[in-house]
């Protein structure tokens, strides 16, 4: 086993980031290097640390079992050093070149990027926005692998090593065509009930903030069909008598963008509230605390549900 004292330490960021991606070349882009600079600094250290570290398996790598011991105190201590790093040098809006990575579910991207963007057009000129998507299944391996520094979605209560701040209460609409049944006149739980409806669910799931309070009411939601992305949902609802349930902002701009017709539902839906959630290395970092500030700065600004 090596010395710490005799050991190249830059070594260990090429370990940290190929323990992080399990593949070679990720780790490469990730590090702005070649793939056989990344080879060859791993070569060196395989030898240094007696141990092959990560063998070859199909799509990547896979760790050995010292690799998997020495995984989380390297990223720690790699951590540790960039925090401190951060908070020494200064961070200036107008001249930072930093690509800040957020992960945004599909509802927060379509309602806060645009006024994010716009904010940062004028405040950071040089900065890149680079959004990864996040939802309830996947924020915290996102965070945790640090392939985004915080998550914006509708999240669980986090551990304790992650701070959550809550943004945007938000309460529902139903969208549908013009000239759907239920686009003009009484707007009955039971007409709502009768009619196919179009659920939006990333991660395939068929249960929705409606189902229970439907059930409870004695008139069950009738699904249509499910869609992995918002994308499709105005030309669906156009060419049949689906209606969907939403986010009230997101409702209202979809309503205004494709002419469709917005109506609050004809049933009470706990309203839901977005998160955004960061791990607490980066309390201190200015340019990370100057997103979240403006994160939060544009989610006051949004126009109220409803």
């Amino acid at each position: 086993m090596a010395d710490l004292g005799t050991l190249d330490l830059n070594l260990l960021r090429v370990f940290d980031a190929v323990a992080r991606e399990r593949h070679v070349t990720r780790a490469a882009a990730r590090l702005n290097l070649s793939q056989p600079a990344v080879s060859n600094a791993l070569a060196r250290l395989r030898q240094a640390l007696g141990d092959e570290l990560f063998l070859r398996r199909p799509g990547g790598v896979e760790p050995t079992a010292l690799a998997l011991t020495l995984a989380q105190p390297v990223a720690e201590a790699l951590d540790r050093i960039a925090e401190t790093l951060a908070v020494q040098a200064p961070f200036d809006p107008a001249t930072t070149t930093r690509v800040f990575t957020p992960a945004f579910s599909e509802y927060a991207e379509a309602v806060l990027a645009p006024p994010l963007l716009a904010h940062m057009a004028q405040a950071a000129p040089g900065a890149l926005l680079a959004i990864r998507h996040a939802d309830r299944t996947d924020w915290e391996a996102l965070l945790e692998t640090g392939q985004a520094t915080l998550a914006v979605a509708v999240l669980p209560e986090p551990p304790a090593i992650y701070t959550r701040l809550r943004l945007l209460p938000e309460a529902f609409c139903t969208l549908m065509r013009p000239g759907h049944p239920l686009a003009s006149g009484e707007f009955t739980l039971e007409g709502f009930a009768g009619v196919p409806h179009l659920l939006h669910s990333p991660n395939g799931s068929r249960d929705g903030a409606l189902d229970g309070v439907m059930a409870e009411a004695g008139h069950p939601r009738r699904l249509g069909a499910v869609v992995a992305h918002l994308a499709a949902v105005p030309e669906i609802l156009h060419r049949t008598d689906m209606v969907i349930n939403l986010s009230a902002r997101l409702a209202a701009q979809m309503a205004r963008a494709h002419g469709l017709v917005c109506r609050d539902p004809p049933v009470v839906v706990r309203h839901t509230r977005l998160s955004l959630v960061f791990h607490r290395r980066f309390e201190a970092d200015p340019g990370h605390a100057w997103l979240r500030r403006l994160v939060l700065a544009v989610a006051r600004e949004v126009a109220p549900a409803g």
